[in-house]
């Protein structure tokens, strides 16, 4: 007989139970990433308190949706902070709700994780159904899942689940030998731009230093947890992300972990962190400590750029925000999440929003694509 119950402590099941549920190889659904995430203190004070919810069968795990009661809405990246005023005008709470996310990590991937051996739709329906559940027993005003993966998508619809879309930008890799054949595909002004701002940097004699998780030593990560915490203190305050979680993630995750470091002089003056699946390179975390104009392209874009081409990947997430990398050959995407409004009026009323917000988006990113720097022929 199949049951569910709720799990506050990814740590209370082992790694080799979670290496039965399908997650693909999409690092942040990986053990290492989402129990890191707890076990480092990373979610302490930061109002992501973990409510996970496993099916399971005469003790044997079947499946699991990450799941969180969240009391504010930072650090989710599909922004519903106009949701909360409305619900609080009206004298009513917003908080807590439910959200099924990868916190802090706006990266698309399944939210349904369900054993390999098993039968994928039924468990996929009882685990939504259990979120739905825990939802409606504690009077919890909504229930988000961000960033699923685009064929969960009808199984949500099919559940009464209310559509949105977020703008993200993907850079795909159409086959290129190396970084001059990507440049070649771009218009002439944007392909001098881009070649203008790389020699800057190495004008500037700047070094760089690509290093996966085996070969990162601890005074390294330190050293980038520095830049890591300059940015976030400079930018949204208290850093979220320990340096035990980072060091962590490159002892179980070497082949995943990258890390993109730059020097001056013979010292460290900016580093980058991405990680990797089969497919796909996700760039993540920016920090520097000295001013080089252009840097931060050649760090975040440029760099991963050419690792993406090198490694024969997709394509390289950027994520949210950044118009600033269309001009790098990035693409705009629509991604979308789903949404459960318990209260029956408000309910209506937020598809009513979610619609005309849908077509202000679509709107959006027909016109950033306007903007794509590539040759015509490219362009298409």
């Amino acid at each position: 007989m199949l049951t569910w119950r709720v799990i506050n402590n990814l740590n209370t099941i082992s790694a080799t139970e979670w290496q039965t549920l399908d997650y693909g190889d999409n690092p942040f659904l990986s053990y290492p990433f989402l129990s890191g995430l707890e076990k480092f203190g990373c979610l302490k004070n930061q109002y992501w308190q973990p409510a996970h919810i496993a099916i399971e069968e005469n003790n044997t795990l079947l499946g699991i949706l990450p799941l969180y009661i969240k009391q504010d809405s930072y650090g989710e990246f599909v922004f519903d902070w106009v949701l909360a005023d409305a619900y609080q005008q009206a004298g009513r709470q917003y908080y807590p709700k439910l959200v099924s996310a990868i916190p802090f990590t706006p990266v698309a991937g399944t939210r349904l994780l369900v054993h390999t051996a098993h039968h994928s739709a039924a468990i996929k329906q009882q685990l939504l159904e259990a979120a739905l559940s825990m939802m409606d027993k504690n009077n919890f005003s909504s229930l988000h899942v961000l960033f699923p993966r685009q064929d969960d998508m009808p199984l949500f619809a099919k559940n009464a689940g209310l559509t949105r879309n977020t703008c993200q930008f993907h850079w795909y890799n159409k086959n290129y030998r190396d970084f001059q054949d990507f440049t070649d595909s771009l218009t002439s002004k944007k392909r001098k731009q881009i070649l203008k701002e790389r020699r800057g940097v190495k004008n500037a004699k700047v070094e760089i230093e690509r290093l996966n998780g085996n070969d990162i030593s601890s005074s390294q990560w330190q050293i980038f947890y520095d830049f890591y915490c300059r940015t976030f203190y400079s930018k949204w305050g208290e850093p979220r992300l320990t340096l035990e979680f980072f060091e962590s993630l490159g002892k179980a995750l070497p082949k995943q972990t990258l890390l993109i470091l730059a020097k001056k002089n013979g010292n460290y003056i900016a580093g980058a962190f991405a990680m990797s699946d089969t497919n796909t390179l996700y760039g993540r975390h920016w920090g520097c400590c000295q001013h080089v104009p252009y840097l931060h392209f050649e760090l975040c874009y440029y760099q991963t750029i050419e690792y993406t081409i090198e490694k024969r990947l997709q394509r390289l997430d950027a994520g949210v925000q950044g118009e600033h990398k269309l001009a790098r050959g990035f693409h705009p995407v629509a991604m979308p999440s789903a949404h459960w409004i318990r209260e029956p009026d408000f309910r209506k009323a937020v598809m009513g929003y979610f619609e005309k917000e849908t077509e202000m988006m679509q709107a959006h990113i027909k016109l950033l694509q306007t903007h794509l720097p590539f040759k015509l022929a490219q362009s298409k």
